[in-house]
């Protein structure tokens, strides 16, 4: 069974920074694309950076400059650094990964979420 697990949210003021951790484990024979989301309240859940197993990194206009996505291939974890945060940054925060198990095929986790708030 895999799961994702997030941990690193929290209350920051803004301007400071958080470092998001996303550890996948159980049966895992290799992970392709990895990503964080964010849902924010009364909002829809939007890719905030994404990276692939070979490190391409991709993110979403509002974060760039600021948050670094990162992945430790050997341990199966994903990182979001969070620098210079802002109030429009709080949200619940998701990450997923396709899994691909031990039989080839793949599918998409999703992590139950880490909530970050902002306070101005």
């Amino acid at each position: 069974q895999v799961q994702l697990v997030e941990s690193g949210g929290g209350l920051v003021q803004a301007g400071g920074s958080l470092r998001l951790t996303c550890a996948a484990s159980g049966g895992i024979f290799s992970i392709n694309s990895m990503a964080w989301y964010r849902q924010g309240p009364g909002k829809q859940r939007e890719l905030v950076a994404a990276i692939t197993s070979g490190g391409t990194t991709n993110y979403a206009d509002s974060v760039k400059g600021r948050f670094t996505i990162s992945r430790d291939n050997a341990n199966n974890t994903l990182y979001l650094q969070m620098n210079s945060l802002k109030a429009e940054d709080a949200a619940l925060y998701y990450c997923n990964a396709d899994v691909i198990n031990y039989y080839g095929a793949v599918f998409r986790y999703w992590g139950q979420g880490t909530q970050v708030t902002v306070s101005s």
